[in-house]
């Protein structure tokens, strides 16, 4: 059965349990798989290393990705994703502290969908990571042929 599964890719725990708390509290249910790094998305992308087991038919609905993290930066993976054939359509937005221009431009260079700067505020925090999820999972439409997790 296809799961329409939200990647979060973060690297702070304190971002990573507000974020599937605000999910969940908003009545989110769709299954949320965490990379607390790029290298581990990127193995969950190509179905390398961990998720060397896992079924590739079934790519995520919707990346929320950091930019600042260890191992593989988010603009790496972004580019990395973009690159591949498979996953290329993906949606995928950068989710990130970051308001430098030079990390909006770059990101949107490399096919980023949105970028959303993170709010300090927590309530601002819940307001945007809400307002995300109805977009990618319930207005945005994508074609049948992106993916078939669709």
């Amino acid at each position: 059965m296809n799961q329409k599964i939200i990647l979060l890719v973060e690297d702070n725990p304190d971002d990573e349990e507000l974020t599937i708390r605000t999910l969940k509290k908003n009545n989110i249910s769709n299954p949320i798989v965490v990379a607390h790094d790029g290298a581990e998305a990127l193995d969950y992308f190509f179905g390398k290393g961990a998720y060397a087991d896992r079924d590739l038919n079934e790519m995520p609905v919707l990346t929320m990705l950091d930019i600042k993290m260890p191992k593989v930066s988010g603009l790496e993976v972004l580019k990395q994703i973009r690159a591949n054939e498979t996953t290329r359509l993906l949606p995928i937005v950068i989710l990130t502290s970051s308001d430098e221009e030079e990390d909006i431009m770059k990101s949107y260079e490399l096919g980023v969908n949105s970028y959303v700067r993170k709010p300090v505020n927590f309530p601002q925090f819940q307001s945007a990571i809400r307002q995300l999820a109805v977009y990618w999972l319930l207005l945005n439409e994508v074609p049948d042929n992106i993916n078939p997790s669709f």
